[in-house]
């Protein structure tokens, strides 16, 4: 709701200190607050690439006026398939620029509809179960690329429900179960709330599964 894509039926919203409401999702995007999806978004029968350069603002080529003259619009699009080659490298995701977007993994699917949402330079990125199918073999590149986030600067909002993988990426944590907000605070705080450990944790609270599994990797020295 917050990005556009549902309406509420009550309340009020707003980012930056703007209001929100009746602004479509495509707007609330240029605003700088874009989003992934849990099932993945991406064009298939279009290039990654192509992917990729759909995401980016200010396509002069899509205006009547400026497509019957290319000398306005192929500087522009130049530079922004210049920019989607860099994030596509950052992404690891290069190699593939050219393949139908069809023939990637699920988790390269992510990673790609997460480079996509930094086409738009965004102020705040939302993630809906950014690790939900992913192959463990790519869940530690995706909680490395979260956290580069955060390293730039962006303001991160995800949904998961891997409370192990929560707790190596968010500052803060609001837990819900049943529509209402049971617990509120840092991970470590909230993964210890009697409320948390019976709806999410049950007796494996104190053992971090992500490391167990596999599906992270923890510096030298720290548990």
């Amino acid at each position: 709701m917050l990005t556009g894509f549902d309406k509420p039926d009550t309340g009020s919203w707003s980012f930056e200190g703007k209001s929100l409401a009746g602004i479509p999702a495509f707007k609330v995007a240029q605003m700088g607050q874009v989003r992934t999806f849990q099932l993945t978004k991406a064009l298939s029968l279009l290039t990654v690439l192509e992917n990729m350069k759909l995401g980016a603002k200010d396509q002069r080529g899509e205006k009547l006026l400026y497509s019957i003259f290319p000398f306005l619009w192929k500087p522009k699009e130049a530079e922004i398939e210049a920019k989607a080659m860099e994030l596509l490298k950052r992404f690891k995701l290069d190699a593939k620029k050219d393949d139908f977007a069809a023939s990637l993994s699920g988790g390269q699917r992510k990673l790609l509809e997460m480079a996509r949402a930094l086409m738009t330079d965004p102020v705040l990125v939302m993630l809906d179960e950014p690790m939900a199918g992913v192959n463990p073999a790519l869940t530690q590149s995706l909680l490395e690329h979260v956290l580069d986030l955060k390293t730039q600067g962006m303001t991160v909002l995800f949904v998961e429900h891997d409370m192990h993988m929560v707790r190596h990426i968010a500052d803060w944590v609001i837990v819900m179960a049943e529509g209402k907000v049971v617990a509120e605070g840092p991970a470590d705080e909230v993964m210890k709330n009697p409320a948390v450990i019976d709806a999410y944790l049950g007796s494996h609270q104190d053992t971090d599964l992500g490391t167990i599994t596999g599906r992270i990797t923890l510096p030298k020295g720290k548990k």
